[in-house]
């Protein structure tokens, strides 16, 4: 709450950030992590970061263009896009993940309102509903394929491991690259025509929510692209989906979550499905496994069990008062209304914050 941030998990991937420390004291509105680095921007619309150089860690080549006036910071898996408020881009890190964005430089100086990063490549849609896109050709830095629809009208996008889709303000919905991915939406492209209002994805594969509540999925089959084992349910009432790696959780109006995908990584949840029948109002995913919070701040996890499926570890510190959870590759952290924090899954990859116990006792109101 007073702006500082506190860091844990594997060092060389941002969790030692001893080399900014004196600038994460205070001040600290939003912090944005790839795979291996950190990016936090300030109140005063600076942009501090840490973690893997290689990735957007070291954003040295920059810096002079980091110190005032950004106001959201988007990555992919080893780079960085950080937005101002003119609407400009200024991007950094692994230019084979998008960190080079020269050659769309002149498309980036305004009118920029949302950037989004999926594995190599980052898209971003400008004030006139146009999308520019950048980084590597085959993960979707390319769209020259769909570029005539992606002139106009274009309010949203969303990105998974080798593709992107892009809701137009017309409900429809445009897919590039990665066809194996999703990029490719042909097979049910009457049902994108019209009224979809969010899409996510998995590692492989869309699924896209409808005005009336219908969930439609489109990809590897493997990675949640196949929904047709719970199709009955996902007709209606639908208001999130949330997907991992391999599977996806729906939660309905009614507090129910509905899964599919990869049995082993979520897409199965019979094992909790007692505790997912109502009250859920909100799933997170790690990589393996998911977390939902219930109406009443608990907590119920499934999934691969060294990624955080399995919480009875900390069981007793999650049947009440989580208003947060956060996941990463393996590992969740849930922010309670006390402002704690409690962690669990793969110690290496921060499910073990003992070494920064004393600082998440009160006070934390967001974690990433």
């Amino acid at each position: 709450a007073n702006g500082s941030v506190v860091t844990w998990g594997g060092a060389d991937d941002g969790g030692n950030s001893s080399a900014v420390s004196p600038l994460l004291t205070e001040g600290v509105v939003q912090v944005c992590g790839n795979y291996s680095a950190f990016a936090a921007v300030k109140a005063n619309g600076s942009v501090v970061t840490w973690g893997g150089a290689d990735d957007g860690g070291n954003s040295s080549a920059v810096a002079p263009l980091l110190t005032e006036g950004f106001v959201q910071v988007c990555g992919t898996h080893g780079a960085f896009a950080a937005i101002k408020a003119n609407g400009s881009v200024v991007t950094w890190g692994d230019a084979d993940h998008g960190g080079n964005s020269s050659a769309v430089a002149p498309l980036l100086t305004e009118g920029v309102v949302q950037v989004c990063g999926n594995y190599s490549a980052f898209a971003a849609v400008k004030a006139n509903g146009s999308v520019v896109t950048w980084g590597d050709a085959d993960y979707g830095g390319n769209s020259s394929a769909v570029a005539p629809l992606l002139t106009e009208g274009v309010v949203q996008v969303c990105g998974n491991y080798g593709a992107f889709a892009a809701i137009k303000a017309n409900g429809s919905v445009v897919t590039w690259c990665g066809a194996d991915d999703g990029g490719n939406s042909l097979a049910v492209a009457p049902l994108l025509m019209e009224s979809v209002v969010k899409v996510c994805g998995t590692r492989g594969a869309f699924a896209a929510i409808k005005a009336n509540g219908s969930v439609v999925t489109w990809g590897d089959a493997d990675h949640g692209g196949n929904s047709s084992a719970v199709a009955p349910l996902l007709t209606e009432g639908v208001v999130q989906v949330c997907g991992n790696r391999f599977a996806f959780a729906a939660v309905k109006a009614n507090g129910s979550v509905v899964t599919w995908g990869d049995a082993d990584h979520g897409g199965n949840s019979s094992e909790v499905a007692p505790l997912l029948t109502e009250g859920v109002v909100q799933v997170c995913g790690n990589r393996f496994a998911f977390t939902a919070v219930k109406a009443n701040g608990s907590v119920v996890t499934w999934g691969d069990a060294d990624s955080g499926g399995n919480s009875s570890a900390v069981a007793p510190l999650l049947t009440g008062g989580v208003v947060q959870v956060c996941g990463n590759r393996s590992a969740f952290a849930a922010v309670k209304a006390n402002g704690s924090v409690v962690t669990w899954g793969d110690a290496d990859h921060g499910g073990n914050s003992s070494a920064v116990a004393p600082l998440l006792t009160e006070g934390v109101v967001q974690v990433c």
